[in-house]
């Protein structure tokens, strides 16, 4: 007798109800072919060896309807997690579990978010807003051969909807609790008979719901935003020419994210009695601000036999960042002090007032040259960038009383090339190459010493410089099982540059990483199932990645240091799976699972400052803890999401019932392991209940998000006590959403 897994008698049951409701359905609804750009061609993503998982139209609607940002796709996609300290700014991208949890703006993450194929390089740029958004993708895997060298874990890809010669819309608008607003809107069409344009724009807003109970406090109450995106494209079409042009911005002007000292029970990882979400008391100044300008010009010349491209980018960003950042108010030596434990006071900000990125691309690509087509490129990027860093007291008005600056130049050219060959009417070998030089001039200097009282004088320039070049490369093939059924294969190489991360208002070291890099199996089956009733794609992976670059937060100085693991492995599998279970029934599953280890005997680390229960033994050194065996932070096991949309025809229009549930196992907030810095599995669900009419053109729905109200800790901060964050609360609203 064959003993059948749970994942495998899952996807059996999930197969067998399309066939069962075709059976009796006789004019049955199929899916849509999707078409993605992951090879920088457009293809159905059935045929592309790559793990792939792309959301677009109805569904990004709806996880967005709440006012979030850019983090709702955490969870919602098969080994995807964002999550940030700074709320909307700042988010932090891991694929099956390979991410950076570094909190300073000069980090570097091995997830690149490409948008309108411009690469977003500073964590500060992948927080702009997703609207008026044709599909996001999600690439697994290292992508470095088309996409880079900071692309090892994968990439996330966004497009907006481009301009037509045909008129066309919308505007949106929805009002929820706190006073959460979601407006956003597009217009577009034809200038004339080669020209035409679209405008986009997109305002979300939060009231403060946050109460700050300490008086006299400098803030009563938190976590409000009014963030505002544009973006205006132009788009010409000649005969064998076309040209984009894009520019867009964003002012955001809110509450940085709000900590919340000692939220958490000693000895659990749960929330300590009398919680209140809507409750804190600070004595320190919480707000942010970020402005962000960007522009591009993607051309084309049609060749006969090849097309050139050259893709142009700039952006510039500048934001400003301060919070409370012990959570609490007070301290032992200055009572009053609280909540639980403050053994002293922390405040700071840390700013960007100075970015520029400029990025140029030149891609030529064959046109269908029958059984073999390629591209071959070169690729130049170069950003500047100025980070200052500041402390304050809250014992004394909240004054300044620390400044350290950085400023990193960083410059990275490429050349690749790309091959598809078609062995067979069955078989399809793609292979790739890159090579990348990447170089960066730091300095990092502290002009104000916040611990002066201690006798802590200014730090003179540090100056550091990396260099480094390196070879990314893939090879994959596809195998048509059927006419239906895809297998596939896939290795791949990636890397990451450098990093140097210098926050010396609290320390006088300046830490360098160095290059990474990833080497990574993928094989797979994509299949379209039951006269295309359904489509299946499913991945088993490894990955290696040699020389990990690691952040090391926190630690009784809150201080990051950058570290390099000698292994890290990860592996697991993924799913992605889209059915009509009927006519009027479309479920998507999507799952994975990701076991990750850091493979490094002598890798040792501080471990929290405070209050926490550190379950690794000790290093070497005393204070420090080895990690070797532990797995990565914020990379939960298991990863699961679900949606079901039930639709009822009503003359012109529809009723329609839309629920989506997305859930992650345990994560570890930090390297080292400890019982407090654990976050607890979480369950999010989201509901959408409404009616469109005249065939799709008017729509009034009612929202929720989070809707079982969950309350988690997502985050920690270790450096004093047991202070965390949480996850979103409770949003329900309605919209209303007009389109021609």
């Amino acid at each position: 007798m064959i003993r059948k897994q749970p994942l495998t008698l899952a996807i059996i049951a999930a197969l067998s109800l399309p066939a069962y409701a075709q059976q009796n359905d006789d004019e049955a609804s199929v899916l849509d072919t999707v078409q993605v750009t992951a090879q920088r061609r457009t293809e159905d993503v059935q045929q592309v060896p790559i793990s792939i998982t792309t959301v677009g139209d109805e569904k990004l609607d709806v996880l967005g309807s709440g006012g979030e940002d850019i983090r709702f796709l955490s969870g919602r996609l098969p080994s995807l997690i964002i999550e940030s300290s700074f709320g909307r700014t700042f988010p932090r991208f891991y694929v099956r579990g390979f991410g950076n949890t570094d909190f300073d703006i000069n980090a570097s993450q091995p997830v690149s978010l490409v948008y309108d194929d411009i690469v977003q390089e500073n964590p500060i740029l992948k927080g702009f807003p997703i609207f008026d958004t044709g599909q996001v993708e999600l690439l697994r895997g290292p992508q470095g051969t088309l996409f880079g060298r900071n692309t090892p874990a994968g990439v996330v890809k966004v497009d907006s909807v481009r301009p037509s010669q045909d008129t066309s819309g919308y505007g949106q608008v929805s009002y929820g609790r706190y006073g959460t607003a979601n407006i956003e809107g597009a217009i577009g069409g034809g200038f004339n008979d080669s020209t035409s344009g679209r405008v986009s724009v997109s305002y979300q807003r939060r009231d403060d719901w946050i109460t700050n109970t300490f008086a006299p406090g400098p803030e009563d109450e938190l976590e409000s935003y009014r963030d505002f995106a544009a973006r205006g494209q132009v788009l010409f079409e000649g005969e064998n020419f076309e040209a984009l042009f894009t520019a867009r911005a964003r002012a955001l002007d809110g509450s940085a994210r709000v900590f919340r000292a000692n939220i958490i029970r000693p000895g659990t990882n749960d929330l300590v009695a009398g919680f209140r979400r809507d409750r804190v008391s600070h004595d320190g100044i919480n707000e942010q601000e970020v402005d962000n300008l960007g522009g591009s010009a993607r051309l084309s010349w049609d060749l006969g036999s090849t097309t050139l491209y050259s893709i142009t980018g700039y952006e510039t960003v500048e934001s400003f960042s301060r919070g409370d950042i012990d959570g609490g108010f007070g301290a032992v030596f200055a009572p009053p002090s609280g909540p639980g434990l403050i053994p002293f006071t922390a405040e700071s900000a840390d700013g960007l007032p100075e970015h520029s990125q400029i990025t140029q691309e030149l891609r030529l690509e064959s046109n269908e040259w029958g059984s073999f087509d390629w591209q071959i490129g070169a690729f130049w990027f170069d950003e500047d960038l100025e980070i200052d860093s500041f402390s304050y007291d809250p014992l004394n008005n909240n004054r300044q009383n620390g400044y350290a600056r950085q400023s990193q130049e960083n410059q990275a050219s490429a050349v690749f090339a790309s091959g598809e060959f078609e062995v067979s009417e069955l078989m399809t070998l793609r292979a790739g190459i890159r090579y990348t030089e990447d170089e960066k001039d730091f300095v990092a200097e502290r002009l104000v010493s916040p611990l002066a009282f201690l006798g802590v004088g200014p730090l003179r320039p540090v100056r550091v410089s990396t260099q480094d070049e390196d070879v990314s490369w893939d090879l994959s093939a596809v195998y048509k099982a059927s006419d239906t059924v895809n297998v596939f294969g896939r290795v791949a190489r990636g890397f990451r540059a450098p990093s140097i991360q210098g926050r010396v208002l609290f320390g006088d070291v300046v830490s360098v990483a160095n290059s990474e890099s990833a080497l990574s199996f993928d094989a797979g089956i994509k299949a379209d199932l039951f006269d295309r009733r359904a489509r299946l794609g499913f991945t088993v992976f490894r990955t290696v990645v040699d020389d990990q670059q690691l952040t090391a937060v926190g630690g009784t100085q809150n201080f990051n240091t950058l570290v390099n693991a000698d292994e890290t492995v990860l592996q697991g599998l993924e799913l992605d799976l889209e059915a009509y279970l009927s006519d009027s029934l479309l479920v998507t599953l999507g799952a994975s699972y990701n076991d990750t280890e850091i493979n490094d005997r002598d890798l040792a680390i501080a471990p929290c400052g405070g209050g926490c229960t550190v379950l690794d033994p000790r290093g070497a050194v005393n204070g420090t803890v080895l990690i070797d065996g532990n797995p990565l932070p914020n990379a939960p096991k298991v990863i699961t999401n679900f949606t079901a949309r039930y639709g009822v025809p009503m003359g012109s229009g529809e009723f329609f019932v839309f629920t989506d549930w997305a859930y992650r196992s345990e994560i570890n907030f930090f390297l080292y392991e400890s019982t407090e810095f654990r976050g607890e599995a979480l369950l999010e669900g989201g509901l959408r209940v409404g009616y469109n009419w005249n065939y799709g053109a008017y729509e009034v729905a009612l929202f929720g998000r989070n809707i079982t109200d969950e309350e988690v800790i997502v985050g920690g901060i270790d450096f004093n006590n047991l202070t965390g964050f949480l996850n979103e609360p409770r949003i329900y609203g309605l919209e209303f959403k007009a389109s021609f």
